[in-house]
């Protein structure tokens, strides 16, 4: 309320947001104070009042459903950005938040300007406290709603909010907040000379194993932070998984954390997959995402099959396959390791199967020894191979 009347009395043209999310008792009547106000001042006011649903997290869930009805009226009515009310004691409960979960985030506090899905969102008040704002609006006679659920200690940022916030003078709020201002300037440095090693999303691990401590650690956390901030107990154990191994697959939120050739980097993973097919024909020119089914040329991709084989699967890699050759049977596990397959490419290795369940081909191998001939019908390639 007091943002919305501050940017009114300095005759800046705004219009208003209100989400209503029918959690509390009071809901319903504070809507109707804001469009009185509203129309009491000519002010364009868009409302959000469709019944809320959520699972998990609600304070996270709630902030997206109203941050996508932002995005939403920006983009629909052409508006420059949005402005949010967040203050001093926000700030300084974020900070503390984020020290007391050990996060390494891609900012200490708050950012007076952001970026959400494109679109600028600014904080204007976080030079005022809490206090600051009440004594405006009381001074002002604006009608103003404190939520009742920030009185309840359920909720972590109320406990940090009552516990300390609340209770810090002056000089201690001023204190916290120069070392915000010099960590994040610290980090600001730091991100600045690391990003000069990603290339592309990608990082170099020779190159990456050659930092400091802390370099990696700024390094990893712009590379994976991509969605959500991750804790720095969590950077730490991926920074000595890749301080050890050439070769990794870290689950990373919905991604996961790879290497190949000597470079690592985010990638979505692939799902496992198990396609049918009926004859040749219906195999030709097949283009997957994980396979290619090309004309028959003699070589490790090649195979030769016969019509009681159909009908043919193609699957992806399962732990235990083996194909039968001439010199005696190998285990596909063996290959990817002589042949150094990076671990999230073996996930979908193609493995061409007959109806009684033998394994023909495995790209790369070579189809088993039944089923080769001078004139192969078709070649399978490994699509990922063929990128690289």
């Amino acid at each position: 309320m007091a943002l919305l009347h501050m940017y009114i009395k300095k005759g800046i043209a705004v219009s208003a947001a209100h989400v209503n999310y029918h959690h509390r008792d009071e809901a319903d009547e504070e809507e109707a104070y804001v469009r009185s106000f509203c129309e009491k001042y000519h002010i364009v006011l868009h409302v959000l009042n469709e019944p809320f649903t959520w699972s998990g997290n609600f304070e996270a869930a709630a902030r997206k459903w109203r941050y996508d009805f932002f995005e939403k009226l920006v983009k629909e009515y052409g508006y420059r950005g949005v402005l949010v009310a967040h203050h001093e004691d926000d700030l300084l409960e974020t900070y503390f938040m984020q020290e007391n979960k050990n996060l390494v985030p891609a900012y200490y506090g708050l950012k007076e300007e952001m970026l959400y899905h494109g679109i600028l969102v600014k904080r204007p008040l976080l030079q005022y406290t809490k206090k600051d704002l009440i004594a405006y609006c009381e001074a002002n006679h604006i009608r103003y709603y404190i939520d009742c659920t920030n009185m309840s200690d359920i909720y972590e940022r109320n406990r940090i909010r009552h516990e300390i916030v609340e209770k810090m003078n002056r000089f201690e709020r001023d204190m916290v907040l120069k070392e915000i201002r010099q960590k994040n300037a610290v980090m600001q440095e730091r991100s600045c000379r690391v990003s000069t090693m990603k290339k592309e999303d990608k990082v170099n691990l020779s190159s990456y194993r050659s930092l400091s401590e802390e370099d990696r650690l700024a390094l990893l956390r712009m590379i994976t932070d991509v969605k959500k901030n991750h804790s720095l107990s969590f950077i730490r154990e991926c920074d000595h998984i890749l301080m050890q191994k050439n070769d990794f697959m870290i689950p990373c939120g919905d991604m996961f954390l790879v290497q190949d050739q000597g470079e690592f980097f985010l990638h979505s993973g692939y799902e496992p997959f198990e396609d049918v097919y009926q004859s040749v024909a219906d195999l030709m020119h097949i283009r997957k995402s994980t396979y290619h089914v090309e004309e028959g040329k003699q070589g490790v991709y090649a195979v030769t099959v016969k019509e009681d084989d159909f009908p043919l699967t193609i699957r992806s890699f399962r732990e235990g396959d083996a194909i039968s050759m001439r010199y005696g049977k190998k285990k596909i596990s063996r290959f990817f390791i002589d042949k150094h397959i990076p671990l999230y490419k073996r996930k979908t290795w193609p493995i061409v199967e007959n109806c009684r369940k033998e394994i023909i081909l495995v790209p790369g191998i070579g189809c088993n020894q039944w089923h080769f001939s001078i004139n192969p019908d078709f070649n399978v390639v490994q699509y990922n191979t063929i990128e690289g």
